[in-house]
């Protein structure tokens, strides 16, 4: 998944974001408010970490705007209120979910988990495509019986064109989807994923195709 990290407290953004990049999420980082509207201009996100107090306002303000701007990306809510009304007024603003702070990473990673799961759709429950059975949350596609595990941006990649057989997605956008900005991603890093994907799909009639200059799509193999 690609993250947008609201948070201007430098040591605990860059703790939040080395946890969940462990987890193969791309994580781009907002010390601001404004910061964080620049990069939502720019780039899809698939869920938000927002922090509540911030240099240049209030998090509850910038998530009020945002819903009622039509923003439905997930969004949970970091804060340090405690109180039963701080978290209801949070949620009713449209927040998704809400951690206190300070927060074990194994709750905030659960929690970023079950928002997507409920907010997910498709991209969450088990697909049939072409000879294969794909399982999003156990990272694994399982083909004649045999299950193979994928590693975290196999998973993501795979989650992206099973979501959309037959669309053509191009490097950049599948970039964008894989990587974070503060990633240096090399010419022939979405190759790779590519041809390991590739591998764990071999048995199956699933093919990913290459439309030279153009980009990628998953098909069905017809022979």
């Amino acid at each position: 998944m690609r993250f947008l990290l609201v948070e201007d407290n430098e040591d605990l953004a860059a703790s939040v974001a080395t946890r969940l990049a462990l987890d193969g999420h791309g994580v781009d980082r907002a010390g601001t408010l404004g910061e964080a509207v620049e990069c939502l201009k720019d780039a899809p996100y698939d869920l938000i970490l927002l922090d509540i107090s911030l240099p240049d306002g209030d998090g509850r303000s910038f998530l009020s705007a945002q819903r009622r701007a039509g923003l439905d990306t997930p969004i949970i809510v970091m804060t340090a209120r405690a109180a039963v009304s701080d978290r209801v007024d949070v949620l009713d603003l449209g927040a998704d979910d809400y951690v206190t702070k300070p927060f074990d990473f194994a709750e905030l990673e659960a929690r970023c988990r079950a928002v997507m799961r409920r907010r997910g759709g498709a991209s969450q429950t088990v697909r049939d495509f072409a000879g294969l059975t794909f399982n999003p949350l156990t990272a694994t596609v399982t083909i004649a019986g045999e299950t193979r595990e994928l590693r975290s941006r196999e998973l993501r990649l795979m989650e992206i064109l099973i979501a959309a057989p037959d669309r053509v997605f191009s490097k950049a956008q599948l970039c964008d989807r894989l990587f974070s900005y503060s990633e240096a991603v090399t010419d022939n890093a979405i190759e790779v994923y590519i041809g390991r994907l590739r591998k764990k799909l071999e048995g199956s009639r699933a093919r990913i195709e290459t439309l030279r200059g153009v980009g990628y799509r998953l098909t069905v193999d017809a022979g």
